[in-house]
């Protein structure tokens, strides 16, 4: 275990994202330039693929890291079948969840039940279906789309920690995902249940979805469930759905029998939003 991930024990990490939150929505010119030029320049951010390149442009660094794509930079594969990877990134895991476990990293697990929030009744669903598990780093493109089209029927709010996601914290934390803080998206979609989890990280100051903007912060102490039925939230497939600040992790859930996840994907492999998922009637 690095050094980095043991202190992530013992630091305040609502205190420190709390602190880097307002770094990112100061306006003044001298922070945010330094901070964008920072991390354009130590992450190598692709400027030419934003619909706005310039990054004297930006007010905040948080205007910049939540950056739009220009027209065409990412699109949709294009078989109807196909379900849509989420985000830009690399798959931290992917595959099958067994009786209800998740595979995190060797000897590494949690259980979707913990993942959404101890709602059994919710995890249930999944039990023996498949997720993939994406990994946005500070480079990436940080809005995050939907798989396929469905209708939001919930979200959770989950409260918890902030450790780091990066790859030490995946293979020494455990239950890490199951522990940060992070929001659940439940939809209702033509095959059934789909979950999205947004999950919070050491320094990741907030999630803002479409239909309701800023969720994280506040940082919550207890969970706190939002009903969206008969709102009529309707979200194509492709379409935005969130986006975080900084970087962090969103985790796909689908039920058995619904689609086969893309041959090509494994554990590190890199990722682009848009691409194949998983595909149905496989």
């Amino acid at each position: 275990m690095s050094l980095v991930t043991t202190l992530t024990y013992a630091l305040p990490h609502r205190f420190m994202s709390s602190l880097a939150r307002a770094l990112a929505y100061s306006d003044d010119p001298r922070v945010s330039r330094w901070l964008i030029d920072t991390v354009t320049e130590k992450f190598g951010v692709n400027l030419a693929e934003a619909a706005n390149p310039d990054p004297r442009s930006y007010a905040t660094f948080n205007a910049f890291f939540t950056r739009a794509l220009k027209p065409g930079a990412r699109v949709a594969d294009p078989d109807p079948r196909t379900l849509l990877m989420p985000a830009d990134g690399r798959i931290s895991q992917c595959g099958p969840i067994r009786a209800g476990d998740i595979f995190q990293a060797k000897g590494q697990s949690f259980t979707a039940t913990e993942l959404l929030g101890g709602d059994a009744a919710a995890a249930a669903p999944f039990n023996d279906g498949v997720f993939a598990t994406v990994y946005l780093s500070p480079k990436d493109y940080h809005r995050v789309h939907m798989p396929w089209a469905g209708t939001l029927r919930e979200t959770v709010h989950v409260p918890g920690r902030l450790f780091s996601v990066g790859p030490d914290a995946v293979r020494n934390v455990p239950r890490l995902f199951a522990r940060n803080e992070r929001l659940v998206c439940h939809f209702d979609t033509e095959f059934g249940p789909m979950a999205m989890v947004m999950v919070g990280a050491l320094l990741v100051s907030g999630v803002e979805t479409v239909w309701s903007g800023v969720e994280i912060p506040r940082y919550a102490d207890a969970v706190t469930t939002k009903d969206y039925r008969g709102k009529g939230i309707k979200l194509d497939r492709f379409a935005e759905m969130a986006r975080f600040n900084y970087g962090s992790t969103v985790i796909v859930l689908l039920p058995p029998g619904v689609a086969a996840l893309d041959a090509g994907l494994s554990a590190e492999t890199a990722v682009r939003l848009g691409q194949a998922l998983a595909r149905r009637g496989v």
